[in-house]
């Protein structure tokens, strides 16, 4: 997957062959927000422009942006994988919450 990032807000890029464009969706975020360039420079400007307008649209409606993470995440897992990972965080000598946010990590690294 192809991103870029501008203020903390990540977009996925992918490019529609048939209409000869990049074309943009900020990731995270409710609001769907999409733009789309020709070249990657016009790409880039749009992308910024859609987080410029979301940002201005949010303060002039009286909301707060949506951030694309808060750092709170709740999971619902299967009892035995919970056990298996509590397990695992202990053994490694850490609590679950830092355990899992290693694993996260690792997991979630940009290929």
């Amino acid at each position: 997957m192809n991103t870029m990032t501008h203020k903390g807000y990540t977009a996925r890029v992918e490019y529609d062959e048939r209409d000869n464009l990049f074309v943009g969706r900020i990731l995270g975020i409710r609001n769907i927000i999409s733009f789309h360039g020709e070249t990657v420079v016009q790409l880039r400007a749009e992308f910024e422009l859609a987080v410029k307008d979301y940002l201005a649209d949010c303060k002039e409606q009286g909301l707060h942006p949506e951030k694309p993470a808060s750092g709170k995440l709740l999971l619902r897992v299967p009892p035995e994988v919970h056990g298996r990972a509590l397990v695992a965080a202990q053994a490694a000598g850490k609590s679950l919450n830092q355990w899992a946010a290693e694993v996260l990590q690792r997991a979630a690294r940009p290929s």
